[in-house]
């Protein structure tokens, strides 16, 4: 057979013993451990972005509010808000209390990836795949976003973790091997749940189970077996696939975004900037040389050919599957949703990192990598760390810095509801405290939908009455930014311009009579 193939388990490559059970607790705690505080850290620093926005405010809501708004809008986020629902209410709704369960699940998908690239190939490959996962800059950055991409990794890894449990030591009982499929179905359910494109990781799931089950009887037998799991788990998962195709209009703003060219996707979908990306091919790519084609010593092992098998159909398959969609069925693909795959980058690149001998050669890569990582780093946790350089925080305390009890406050309308400054109000009430929003209509938390319904500042003029001082709160470079046209219905109202502020990409402006 050609050196390239990857075989599947044969007698002429028997699988090591299983490894002590205890053995790899205490450096995968450890390691995840790393993980919570590498992705917790300066995670209270930049403000809320959209998106946390419209997590925070869903969790926020009652709970029957909250199922009235899934019933028309991000239905696809239900399991997750839930999930934050109940944490603020015991923890609060602070940026550092609402990102924490992030970090949480990045702890837990780093500890699952030392376990799996442990039993997949060997320790080594297994401390720098975890050590490599936790700095690299898309997991840094979903490991402080209040969103729910980091809760879907986590669960993606430990699917893994218990597939291959399953295939390389099956249960002796029927009873016992029908609990841990059920499980398996239980939580690939949760995972479409907690993040729709989890499904996605079912072709590669089933390479898993062929590359990891022994070529005997017993192969078509867990092939039947996981078959009927994975579609018990898509069974189980049908409510939220089907509220994601009545909801799919949702994410049409992706089809009028410029299509992100092939390149671009290699370097920002994990690794953030080109010099890092460049490294972290390289690494996979000698990962790729040496697993199927060098030979003698320095060939890699049969265990190391499968898991770069894995990792590679982990991180590509996903990825091909949504970038041939949004070209040619319909707009589907953004860099962060293959979040999800960044484990398998993690692992494909500790392959690479992990054949370098000697020991101090992999540790200069390792800083290298590390060094590469810490500007984005340092900018991911800087005060406009999010999305567009979001400044919701900043403004609001200039707001409350000097406005009194009664005075107005109108919000620039014209932009898209994810960057509408009006978020500030509602992610930091207590800088509003005792002020009138003169052009809400209906507030978000009473209707279907996810944001405020307002009215326009010249129809309801008649509201400013006995009021003597409006701040105007607008998005820098938006329409209303460009026309003026509040400030000029203002000015119609008697008010003057006493003072502007800009923050980064909102300008406050105080209007007085």
């Amino acid at each position: 057979m050609s050196s390239l193939s990857v075989l599947p388990l044969t007698e002429a490559h028997p699988e090591p013993r299983p490894l002590p059970a205890r053995g790899p607790l205490l450096p995968a705690a450890l390691l995840g451990l790393l993980g919570v505080l590498v992705s917790a850290f300066g995670s209270w620093q930049p403000s809320y972005w959209g998106d946390e926005a419209a997590s925070v405010m869903s969790a926020e809501r009652s709970l029957p509010s909250l199922f009235r708004m899934l019933g028309n809008v991000d239905a696809v986020h239900g399991a997750y808000y839930l999930i934050l629902h109940f944490w603020i209410q015991a923890f609060g709704a602070t940026e550092f209390s609402t990102r924490l369960p992030s970090a949480i699940a990045i702890g837990l998908a780093t500890a699952g990836i030392f376990l799996l690239a442990r039993r997949l190939a060997d320790t080594t490959v297994a401390t720098v795949s975890a050590l490599v996962f936790v700095v690299l800059p898309r997991v840094t950055y979903m490991g402080a976003e209040a969103r729910s991409t980091a809760m879907a990794t986590a669960i993606a890894v430990w699917l893994m973790v218990l597939l291959m449990h399953i295939v390389r030591s099956p249960a002796t009982g029927r009873l016992a091997r029908t609990g841990m499929w059920a499980g398996y179905a239980s939580l690939l359910a949760a995972g479409i749940y907690m993040f729709l494109y989890v499904a996605l990781l079912i072709p590669v799931l089933a390479l898993t189970v062929f590359l990891l089950t022994p070529r005997d009887a017993r192969r078509n037998a867990t092939f039947r077996a996981w078959a009927f799991a994975s579609t018990a788990g898509l069974l189980l998962a049908l409510p939220v696939m089907l509220a994601s195709v009545q909801q799919r209009e949702q994410i049409a703003f992706i089809g009028r975004r410029p299509q992100i060219a092939l390149l671009d996707a290699a370097v920002q979908q994990w690794f953030g900037n080109a010099p890092l990306a460049v490294v972290a091919w390289t690494l996979v790519g000698a990962a790729i040389v040496t697993a199927y084609l060098l030979r003698g010593r320095l060939a890699a092992t049969p265990a190391t050919k499968r898991a770069l098998a894995i990792a590679l159909a982990w991180m590509l398959v996903p990825s091909a599957v949504l970038l041939f969609g949004t070209h040619f069925v319909t707009p589907m693909y953004s860099l962060r949703y293959l979040s999800i795959c960044a484990p398998a980058a993690a692992i494909a690149v500790g392959i690479g990192v992990a054949w370098l001998k000697p020991r101090w050669a992999r540790a200069s890569v390792l800083v290298l990598i590390v060094s590469l990582m810490l500007p984005i780093y340092q900018a991911q946790r800087g005060d406009y760390g999010k999305n567009f350089g979001s400044d919701w925080r900043q403004a609001a305390e200039i707001v409350q810095a000097g406005a009194r009890p009664g005075d107005a406050v109108v919000f620039d309308e014209s932009v898209r509801p994810s960057r509408k400054p009006r978020l500030a109000l509602h992610l930091y009430p207590a800088a509003f405290q005792g002020m009138r929003d003169v052009t809400l209509t209906r507030s978000y938390d009473t209707t279907g939908s996810l944001w405020d319904e307002t009215a326009p500042l010249a129809a309801v003029g008649d509201r400013l009455t006995g009021t003597d001082t409006v701040w105007m709160l607008q998005y820098k470079g938006s329409k209303e930014f460009t026309s003026g046209s509040d400030v000029r219905t203002l000015q119609q109202l008697g008010f003057t311009v006493t003072g502007s502020t800009t923050v980064n990409r909102t300008i406050i402006i105080e209007l007085t009579r």
